[in-house]
């Protein structure tokens, strides 16, 4: 008899192997990164149809292969329904996959507070009602998801110094990871001037829960969350494996 096991997963992309069937890709609550074969998901009889989406999330039933894994139930748990209802709801949401299967890896330790991160996150940006909510779903993403990676930013002190820089002239470096001060920035030659709003308006999503309401979700305007969002998207593309696709889609469509 083969072996089998359960797991909750959501559906980061796909692949054709065959006439018939695809490899899912996919984020596990307790194994990270894995992949299975759905047989047959193109035909239209196939049981397992639309839970194999992207974006879906799903409780799985895989027998275990020598070297991949055939899945043979799938309950949905959640399909996040108003992402495709939306454009930019549902680009962002991609760009957000592809950070969460760029970082994460096979057996990953941080399986379940990442997957609770980006079923959080998915949860949240399919209720959005503005465009203003939408961005800061994907700031909050950015911020925490690296955090939880290894690769949080600084951003209440001085990356050289330590030094807190208040209201002097503030930088951000993506190669050191932070901000600098503007005597420590004299010595870098990438950086960017960010005005002090900026630096408490990300240090204060970075610290708050992915739920809680600050004053920022009454405060931030699209134009802020914008530069926010692409001040990370070229920190985590610094950092990246692997490069991304969707954030040109979504920069043509802005």
């Amino acid at each position: 008899m083969k072996e089998q096991f359960t797991t909750n997963v959501i559906n980061l992309k796909s692949y054709s192997i065959s006439e018939a069937d695809k490899i899912i890709v996919m984020y596990s609550k307790e194994k990270g990164i894995i992949k299975g074969i759905a047989k047959g998901i193109k035909k239209p009889s196939n049981k397992l149809g639309g839970r194999m989406d992207m974006l879906v999330a799903n409780k799985l039933m895989l027998n275990k292969g020598r070297n991949l894994d055939t899945i043979c139930q799938a309950e949905a748990l959640n399909t996040f329904f108003n992402l495709r209802r939306d454009m930019n709801k549902l680009f962002y949401a991609m760009y957000c996959s592809e950070i969460v299967a760029n970082f994460g890896i096979e057996n990953d330790p941080n399986s379940e507070e990442i997957y609770n991160l980006f079923y959080t996150f998915l949860e949240k940006i399919a209720e959005a009602k503005t465009k203003e909510q939408i961005m800061l779903c994907v700031l909050r993403f950015q911020l925490k998801i690296m955090n939880i990676t290894g690769y949080s930013l600084e951003l209440d002190n001085c990356v050289k110094c330590m030094n807190n820089p208040e209201s002097e002239e503030i930088y951000f470096s993506t190669e050191h990871g932070g901000i600098l001060c503007k005597s420590c920035a004299c010595d870098i030659s990438k950086k960017i001037k960010i005005p002090n709003k900026i630096k408490e308006f990300l240090s204060t999503l970075l610290k708050e829960d992915f739920t809680k309401h600050t004053k920022y979700d009454d405060l931030a305007t699209e134009k802020i969350c914008d530069i926010c969002i692409n001040l990370l998207k070229n920190y985590i593309e610094y950092y990246s494996p692997k490069k991304f696709k969707t954030m040109q889609v979504i920069e043509n469509i802005r």
